[in-house]
C-alpha cells in the first residue's frame, strides 16, 4: 500500500493517508486496448521488446508516450525500461503530448536520404536540399546514416521502399505512386536450392553419415575467418563454443552499418538459402539449441526473403532435429554490429557493449555460451565442405589465402560486390573487377575497410587488402569495403564525413567515445587543424573506449594527419547546415 507521512498534529502522532494514485503516469485505457491489438499474439516477453515497440510503431506512425505507459504495464515492465529502449534507436519515433495533452500525428511518410560517404560523393547533399520543398510537410525528410546500398548512389528509402541512383524527380514519384513497401523476392528460392543439392550436407550431417568432428577439422583447415570485420579463426570458434556447457545459443549478425559495406544484403538477395545451411551446419556441428538472426532495419526486403526463407523450412524441413531460429528486426544503430550489442539488442535491451572478459562464448545470449557469426562467414560453409578445404585456401594472390568479397563504391565504373582472391591490391581490383575509374576521374585515395578502416593514398595502392597487412599502415581491412576517391574528392571531407557518422553513432555508454567522437568532428571542421589536441584524443579514445567504434574512430582523421598533410594547408570548414 501506498502511504505518505504529513506533518506531525499537536498529539505528535502524525497521521497517515492512503494515496489516491500510484506515482508516475497512469495507464489510459484505450491505449492500453490499442497496444494490445497492435501486438495481437505475440508472447509478451522481455526480450521482444523491440519487436513490440516495431508493431506499435507500424501501426501508428510513432511512439506516443500513453502507448509506452500501456506497453509497460502490459510487459510487467517499469516505464524507464521500456523508454530507454525506445529513445536508444534511431528508427523509433517516441512523441510527447504537448502543454495541452495532445499528441501531434505522425508524418504521412518519411523518406531518409543516405549521407553516407558514398552518397555524399553521389550528391545525397545536394538531393536532401531539394526534396522538402519538392515533397510538402506532409512527408518528412531526414539524413540518414549509410542505408547499405553504397553501390547504387546516392540511395534513399521511401518509407521502407529503397530509391537507387536516387534523383529528386524518382522520389517524388515514388512518394506520389505510394510504394513505399519492399517485398523483394530471393533469386534463387527454396525448391531451386534444394534441387541444386542444397540442404545434402545438413541431412547427412543429421543422419550420421557426415561426421562432425570431420567437418570441423574441414572448417579449421580452410582458414576461414570471420568476414563481419574482426577475422578470428572460424573452425577455432566452433571449437571454443562447443566446449562450452549446454545449452549453447547462437547469434547471426546481418546488422551491416559500416559505411561502404552491402555485401550481407547482395548475397542474402541472391540465395538465401546457402546462408541458412552453412548456419545449420554451424549449428549442429556445436549443438546448439536455438538460433536468433539479427538483421537490420533498413533491409526491408532482406527481412522478407529471410521470412520466406525460414517458413519454408518450418513447412518443409530439409533435415530432421532443426534448432528454433527467431528472426530479429533491428531499429537502426550502428554500434548493434557490434556482437556484445547485438546480443544485448536481442535480449530487448539498449545496444550497448558490454565489457570483457567474459566473452561471448562464454556468457552471451541470455547468459550462455554463444556462438557468434557474420552472415558471409555462414554463406561460405557449403563451398568449403563441398570443395574441400584446400579449395578455399589455395584461393589468393601475393602470399595471402582465400577469397574476399569486396564491397566497392565510389568513383569506379562498376561498383558492386567483387568475389576476388585474397591479398588482391585495390589498384588491381579497380582495374580488373570494376572496369577502371570513371571518365574524368583519376585514382587519389581509399578507404581499405569502410569508414573505420583509415585513408589510404594512391601511392600506397599495391598494398595486399587482407587481414594483417594494413595494420602497419594505421589501417585495417574489416568487412572488405573499400571506397575508391578521386582527384575530385579530398580526403578532409572524406574524414568529415566518416567523423560525423561516428559522433552520430556512438552508443553515449564511455565517456572517450561519447565526448571524443563529437570534439573530433568539431576539431577537424575548423579550417586549420589543431593536430596536438587531436593527437591526445586518438590516444585517449583508442587506449580507453569500451569497444572498436570509438578505438577506430580516430583512424580517418590520424590517416589524413599522416598521408594528407598538404590538405591541412586551406582545409575549409564545412557549413554548419551540413554538419
Amino acid at each position: 500500500m501506498n502511504q505518505v507521512v504529513i506533518p506531525l498534529d499537536a498529539t505528535g502522532l502524525g497521521r497517515l493517508r492512503k494515496r489516491r494514485q500510484p506515482k508516475g503516469r497512469q495507464v489510459d485505457a484505450a491505449a492500453l486496448a490499442e497496444v494490445r491489438a497492435a501486438l495481437g499474439d505475440m508472447p509478451r516477453r522481455r526480450d521482444l521488446l523491440i519487436e513490440h515497440l516495431h508493431c506499435i510503431q507500424d501501426r501508428y506512425g510513432q511512439l506516443a508516450m500513453p502507448h509506452l505507459v500501456a506497453l509497460a504495464q502490459e510487459l510487467g515492465l517499469a516505464m524507464t525500461e521500456v523508454y530507454e529502449v525506445a529513445t536508444f534507436y534511431h528508427h523509433f519515433d517516441v512523441v510527447r503530448e504537448d502543454a495541452d495533452g495532445h499528441i501531434a500525428p505522425p508524418p504521412v511518410l518519411t523518406v531518409r536520404v543516405c549521407e553516407g560517404i558514398a552518397c555524399e560523393m553521389a550528391g545525397a547533399r545536394a538531393l536532401l536540399g531539394k526534396l522538402p520543398a519538392l515533397l510538402g510537410t506532409d512527408v518528412r525528410v531526414v539524413a540518414a546514416p549509410c542505408i547499405g546500398r553504397c553501390e547504387k548512389a546516392p540511395a534513399a528509402l521511401v518509407g521502407q521502399k529503397p530509391v537507387d541512383g536516387a534523383t529528386a524527380a524518382a522520389v517524388e514519384a515514388c512518394v506520389a505512386a505510394g510504394t513505399v513497401h519492399d517485398e523483394s523476392v530471393a533469386q534463387t528460392g527454396y525448391a531451386a536450392y534444394r534441387a541444386g543439392g542444397g540442404y545434402a550436407l545438413l541431412d547427412a550431417l543429421a543422419q550420421g553419415s557426415l561426421d562432425p568432428a570431420a567437418v570441423l577439422c574441414t572448417m579449421e583447415d580452410s582458414g576461414l575467418r570471420g568476414l563481419g570485420g574482426a577475422g578470428f579463426p572460424a573452425g577455432r570458434k566452433w571449437r571454443i563454443v562447443g566446449q562450452e556447457p549446454a545449452p549453447r545459443l547462437m547469434a547471426v549478425n546481418i546488422d551491416e552499418g559500416e559505411p561502404g559495406t552491402f555485401k550481407d544484403r547482395v548475397y542474402l538477395e541472391r540465395d538465401p538459402h546457402r546462408f541458412l545451411e552453412g548456419m545449420l551446419i554451424a549449428a549442429a556441428v556445436v549443438q546448439v539449441s536455438a538460433i536468433y538472426i539479427y538483421l537490420r532495419d533498413e533491409y526491408a526486403g532482406c527481412r522478407a526473403i529471410l521470412t520466406q526463407a525460414l517458413q519454408a523450412l518450418r513447412d518443409d524441413p530439409p533435415a530432421a532435429g532443426l534448432p528454433q531460429i527467431e528472426l530479429r528486426r533491428g531499429a537502426g544503430a550502428y554500434i548493434c554490429g557490434e556482437e556484445s550489442a547485438m546480443i544485448e539488442s536481442i535480449e530487448g535491451k539498449r545496444g550497448m557493449p558490454r565489457l570483457r572478459p567474459p566473452y561471448v562464448a562464454q556468457v552471451g545470449l541470455f547468459g550462455r555460451p554463444t556462438l557468434e557469426h557474420n552472415f558471409e562467414t555462414l554463406y561460405w560453409v557449403r563451398d568449403i565442405l563441398e570443395n574441400g578445404a584446400e579449395w578455399f585456401a589455395s584461393q589468393g594472390r601475393h602470399g595471402r589465402k582465400g577469397l574476399r568479397s569486396f564491397s566497392v563504391s565510389g568513383r569506379v565504373r562498376r561498383p558492386g560486390v567483387h568475389l576476388a582472391p585474397a591479398g588482391i591490391t585495390v589498384r588491381e581490383l579497380i582495374d580488373e573487377y570494376c572496369g577502371g575509374m570513371l571518365d574524368g576521374h583519376s585514382f587519389y585515395a581509399y578507404l581499405p575497410g569502410g569508414a573505420s578502416g583509415g585513408i589510404l593514398p594512391a601511392s600506397m595502392g599495391n598494398i595486399p587488402l587482407d587481414f594483417d597487412t594494413l595494420q602497419p599502415h594505421g589501417c585495417f581491412i574489416g568487412s572488405a569495403a573499400i571506397v575508391v576517391l578521386s582527384d575530385q574528392d579530398s580526403a578532409v571531407g572524406a574524414a568529415r564525413n566518416l567523423m560525423h557518422f561516428f559522433r552520430h553513432e556512438s552508443c553515449g555508454q564511455c565517456t572517450p567515445c561519447r565526448v571524443g567522437t563529437a570534439k573530433a568532428y568539431d576539431l577537424i571542421r575548423a579550417p586549420q587543424w589543431d593536430l596536438p589536441a587531436l593527437e591526445d584524443l586518438s590516444a585517449v579514445m583508442r587506449d580507453a573506449s569500451i569497444c572498436g567504434l570509438g578505438q577506430a574512430a580516430p583512424n580517418p582523421v590520424d590517416c589524413v594527419i599522416r598521408y594528407f598533410p598538404h590538405e591541412l594547408q586551406a582545409a575549409p570548414e564545412r557549413p554548419e547546415a551540413q554538419a
